[in-house]
């Protein structure tokens, strides 16, 4: 009895201080929102089911590939047949694209999710097709989508890390960023962004939620705390809101945007060049001490270019076009 009682007071403990529960399955990662780079996790790159995230991508290979986010869809019969989440579309009805991205990242409809595949590229497979053709481009190399709502499927897979890039990825587009980032919207109907830690004072800027009886709750959240940015993924959490708020208050307390290298010219490698822009990342304190920095140059005795590269422990964390001198 006083090992199951010991065992019930440390579960609670856990639960009451937020702290990441790992069971089978599952996984967390938290990225830097400016190189990518994996801050903290367990199990980061485990291909896993991440439900609902998935239309996280599906919003950005929709903005990508239309034109004009005010052009019309009809919506089809098949987009209103779709399982799951529904923002309740009607067959035949018109709406715009910009709409239905409200209705996708807010409101998490399949119905959206399909309507936007279908007219984006012409079939459900067509769309697919240019999500993980786009995957493959941004080197998410444990990702494959079979849908764009993210309905459970076999192969449907991606893992925490892939799905934290792919929200640190869209947020760079000034589309998607207004739209993940509106906590109301009030268009032709009103609707309330489902994910809750947007509605609090604790620097969530944009995210999604997700659910499946087979991926378990996920959710990915965008976080910018005062010059620090960074994305906190979480599959099969279901202490998801609290885990998200204990992960930003360890990156908060562990890490600093360390500047350095100032807007300057420099002599690196033996080379002269010139940075228009102060380089500063996320550290943690002792790492600012294994900070080693490479310029690489072109071949082409012409090029007026360099890469500059920031190394942590032997492993390059960010890189920058720069100009020679």
């Amino acid at each position: 009895m006083k090992k199951w009682a010991m065992v019930l007071v440390l579960f609670a403990s856990l639960v009451l201080h937020g702290l990441p529960i790992q069971a089978a399955g599952s996984g967390y990662a938290v990225i830097d929102a400016q190189t990518g780079r994996l801050l903290e996790g367990v199990n980061p790159h485990a291909q896993l089911p991440i439900a609902s995230l998935t239309k996280m991508w599906t919003a950005l290979v929709v903005i990508e590939n239309s034109s004009d986010l005010q052009e019309k869809v009809v919506i089809s019969q098949q987009a209103v047949a779709s399982e799951g989440s529904s923002i309740y579309l009607e067959v035949g009805d018109e709406w715009t694209i910009e709409e239905l991205l409200y209705g996708l990242l807010l409101r998490s409809g399949n119905d959206a999710a399909y309507a936007l595949a279908e007219h984006v590229g012409g079939s459900k497979e067509g769309f697919v097709h240019l999500m993980n053709e786009k995957a493959l481009f941004y080197g998410l190399t444990n990702t494959n989508f079979d849908n764009p709502s993210g309905l459970h499927a076999e192969t449907h897979l991606s893992s925490a890390y892939d799905t934290a890039r792919m929200l640190q990825i869209a947020m760079k587009n000034p589309d998607f960023r207004r739209i993940a980032s509106t906590k109301i919207y009030k268009g032709t109907v009103a609707w309330q962004n489902k994910h809750r830690l947007l509605h609090s004072d604790i620097g969530a800027v944009a995210g999604k939620t997700g659910y499946t009886k087979v991926a378990g709750r996920t959710l990915a959240t965008y976080f910018e705390r005062e010059q620090k940015k960074f994305v906190v993924v979480t599959i099969n959490e279901g202490n998801d809101w609290n885990v998200h708020k204990s992960l930003a208050q360890k990156v908060d307390n562990g890490y600093e945007v360390v500047t350095l290298a100032k807007k300057g010219n420099y002599s690196l490698s033996g080379a002269k060049v010139k940075l228009n822009e102060p380089i500063s990342l996320l550290l943690k304190r002792e790492e600012v001490k294994q900070i080693q920095h490479v310029v690489h140059l072109s071949r082409n005795e012409a090029s007026n270019t360099a890469i500059w590269h920031v190394f942590l422990q032997n492993r390059v964390i960010f890189s920058k076009r720069v100009e020679r001198k």
